[in-house]
């Protein structure tokens, strides 16, 4: 008999998979944990046959790095990180495009910076490539961008780019993988009595009070860090599980009610937490004045394409948030649109199939695509 936690698992559909360094990298030798990684690979395998779609966030880069250039264990000066980034990347990206190939799975790398998450183009961007590869059948294995992030604009730890992953592509499900089964009301290896927490579903201060700290030189993440995942990722409508990954096949551990983990669970579900997220906390830059069979269109669920626009109001980049208005000035709905304000007024009125003709390159078909409205 399953747990609830393992029917959540089983019922997800689009899975965000966190996995630190320390689970990657064989600390001995300085190469992937062959083992390891084949056993999880037959897990997503599973996951992907039941309906789910995947992304990992991989660590494991700066440590494969360093160990192939020969730097001495301990801190890393930042030109030395990000060497060992540029090196190790190489061979992460290899071991799992050779793992899920086993199984005729195509692996796709992303490289991410903080500022891939919160500037909107770029935001958009990132979003539009990670949609498209799920849609295509590809599992994208995301690291951060350690060859040419700075301090000052790093995730800081793999949890949080995670949770940030999570968030852009509207994930239901989110697991970080840990060297414990789960949140504790202290640390059980300093008190044996320490009770497990099978379930949170608000981050309060008391939660907060039961992190540590990072017990790792070769991690970022603790406890610490997964709090803060789990309030990006629930805040995002995503539910997120923290999962020891120590033993093989971790994941169809839980599925088949074997091992146990820790589930922060939101009061919303990502397409719902993402339309309050645009309806209601993004500033508008501008607006965007549709005709009667736009207006009927947007009502009807579907996205806003260019011929239902007939005028353009404000200087905006693209990504912005921006109102969408009928002929009478009544809000429609609020949404991040793809085009910059003097690109949308000039395919403003045109076919989506005119947009490559109009401005000399192929861009989006839509101005704001559904997933991206919120209706008033």
């Amino acid at each position: 008999m399953t747990s609830r936690g393992d029917r959540r698992l089983a019922g997800a559909r689009r899975i965000v998979l966190k996995i630190g360094s320390a689970l990657i990298v064989d600390e001995s030798t300085g190469h992937p944990r062959q083992q390891w990684l084949d056993a999880l690979a037959d897990d997503i395998a599973r996951l992907r046959h039941g309906g789910a779609q995947v992304i990992v966030v991989s660590s494991g880069a700066v440590r494969l790095g360093r160990a192939r250039l020969g730097l001495a264990r301990g801190a890393l000066r930042l030109e030395q990180k990000q060497a060992s980034a540029a090196v190790g990347q190489i061979g992460l990206a290899h071991a799992w495009q050779e793992t899920l190939a086993r199984h005729d799975i195509v692996v796709a790398q992303i490289l991410l910076t903080m500022e891939d998450s919160e500037q909107r183009e770029r935001y958009l961007n990132a979003r539009q490539t990670m949609t498209t590869l799920l849609a295509q059948g590809a599992v994208p294995v995301i690291n951060e961008n350690d060859t040419v992030a700075t301090a000052e604009i790093r995730f800081g730890d793999n949890d949080r780019l995670a949770a940030r992953v999570a968030e852009m592509v509207s994930a239901d499900t989110l697991v970080l993988f840990s060297d414990i089964d789960g949140l504790y009301d202290s640390d059980p290896r300093r008190n044996p009595g320490a009770a497990f927490i099978p379930e949170v579903r608000k981050i309060t201060p008391q939660i907060e009070a039961m992190a540590g700290a990072a017990t790792s030189e070769l991690s970022n993440g603790g406890m610490v860090t997964k709090l803060i995942a789990a309030r990006i990722a629930m805040a995002a409508g995503c539910r997120m599980a923290i999962v020891d990954g120590g033993r093989l096949n971790p994941l169809t551990a839980l599925l088949d009610g074997r091992a146990r983990c820790t589930w922060f669970l939101p009061s919303a579900k990502p397409d719902a937490a993402r339309k309050r997220w645009i309806g209601g906390t993004l500033k508008p830059a501008g607006s965007l004045v549709v005709d009667d069979g736009a207006a009927r269109a947007l009502a009807a669920g579907k996205s806003l394409l260019p011929a239902g626009v007939v005028a353009i109001n404000g200087a905006f980049e693209a990504g912005a948030a921006v109102l969408v208005c009928d002929r009478k000035g009544n809000t429609l709905a609020r949404g991040l649109v793809a085009y910059g304000a003097d690109d949308a007024r000039r395919i403003a009125g045109h076919r989506s199939a005119d947009i490559e003709t109009v401005l000399g390159w192929r861009g989006r078909e839509e101005l704001i695509h559904r997933d991206d409205l919120a209706m008033e």
